[in-house]
């Protein structure tokens, strides 16, 4: 018989709110993959997959996983979580399938290359308000140009763009050891959320060729049948998921592309001789240390596993920043190396009904980011004293990176 609960706690200690796993959480992962596969934290009474031949599978199984339950751990375990509602990444078909067909044309690949000259003079703009003797790449560039773009698609106002980055900071913000949202980040979540709610009600009365105008002229099916327009709940939902998603993914990514290419110079060297290869390095950055390192599940059913089961009806971490370091997946996975040839398959923007929508619009980006920041600083150093990693509950990165271009 499968042993239920017995997952040695003496071989491995996984604790995903510790300042260990803020900081790097990669050797843990190593230990996860050999001795635990299938881990249940006591602690904090959930489960975890890290092998990739679980973690894919499980991420394309919404029937076996579901999402409708939450997406972070604290939904599970603070019983102060606030839970978003109405949102599609906490939605299982048919509901998901009906809301996800709302906004797929508008992140399509082909709809994303209309935007590359918008994005580009983004990113350029922002890069040349940067003193390059010094400067900051998270608070200076890839904390900018993100939300930028993603507010500007929605049709925020010029003025509320960059405050909706300061508010999903601080949403997003946790203590370490602590599985609450702070006081500041529950104000920030209200204060976002109302912006968004009012943003809707007035592109109802003043329309305009954006995001928000557009969901508001759309009707979708509900589950009794009947047809009927989005409220102004359901648009203010999907609006500041669209915004915190595109807001973080690509920032984080960008400035652990400064960290990693600081400490591997011949491949910054490498991209500046050959800008063909910045997909691929795009691809490698995210492979590498992606800035989603988690997604939740809940249990269906009862699943059994490596000589484990996990009982149904309980929260089930995959572990897609574990999955893409598996040396069982990925030759050398712990070895940066943007030459490295496509093996399985990429899980930082999810896999199944679930992946990122905007995983196109963020390859764009990333793509243009680089390209730019290889004009902008062609040799540069990273003060490794000054490196300060991000406190989230299920984004990875770095929220510091001071950076000195190289004299010319």
């Amino acid at each position: 018989m499968p042993e239920r609960f017995g997952v040695s706690e003496e071989v491995v200690h996984f604790d995903p709110f510790s300042d260990e796993f803020f900081s790097d959480p990669f050797e843990t992962y190593r230990r996860l993959r050999d001795h635990a596969p299938v881990y249940y934290s006591e602690q904090y009474d959930f489960w975890a997959l890290s092998r990739y031949e679980d973690v894919a599978p499980a991420m394309r199984d919404h029937e076996t996983y579901s999402s409708a339950k939450g997406v972070t751990l604290d939904h599970f375990i603070d019983p102060d979580a606030m839970i978003p509602e109405g949102v599609i990444i906490m939605m299982d078909p048919p509901q998901h399938t009906r809301m996800r067909a709302l906004v797929n044309k508008v992140f399509t690949p082909r709809a994303i290359a209309k935007l590359e000259p918008m994005i580009r003079e983004v990113v350029e703009t922002t890069a040349q308000r940067i003193d390059t003797t010094s400067f900051d790449l998270v608070e200076d560039f890839s904390a900018v140009f993100p939300v930028e773009i993603i507010t500007t698609m929605l049709g925020v106002p010029p003025a509320g763009r960059q405050q909706i980055r300061h508010w999903l900071d601080a949403l997003l913000e946790r203590e370490p050891g602590n599985v609450s949202i702070t006081a500041a980040g529950r104000e920030a979540a209200v204060d976002m959320w109302r912006y968004y709610y009012d943003l809707v009600v007035d592109k109802r009365a003043n329309r305009a060729d954006d995001m928000i105008t557009r969901l508001t002229e759309v009707e979708v099916e509900r589950e009794d049948g009947t047809r009927t327009r989005l409220d102004d709940m359901e648009i203010a939902a999907f609006a500041s998921l669209l915004g915190g998603a595109g807001a973080e993914t690509v920032t984080k990514l960008i400035a652990s592309a400064g960290v990693l290419f600081a400490r591997h110079q011949e491949q910054w060297q490498m991209l500046q001789e050959d800008r063909s290869r910045i997909p691929a390095a795009f691809e490698e950055l995210l492979r590498y240390e992606g800035p989603s390192q988690y997604d939740i599940r809940w249990s269906n059913v009862e699943v059994e596993l490596h000589g484990k089961v996990i009982p149904r009806h309980k929260p089930v971490m995959l572990i897609n920043g574990s999955a893409t370091r598996d040396e069982r997946a990925f030759a050398d996975p712990d070895r940066f190396d943007i030459t490295r040839a496509h093996s399985g398959h990429n899980l930082g923007f999810g896999y199944g009904i679930h992946s990122c929508l905007g995983a196109a619009l963020a390859r764009m980006e990333g793509r243009v980011a680089l390209d730019v920041l290889l004009d902008l600083i062609p040799e540069f150093d990273v003060d490794v004293t000054g490196l300060r990693r991000v406190k989230m509950p299920n984004v990875f990165g770095w929220a510091s990176v001071p950076v000195r271009a190289a004299p010319q």
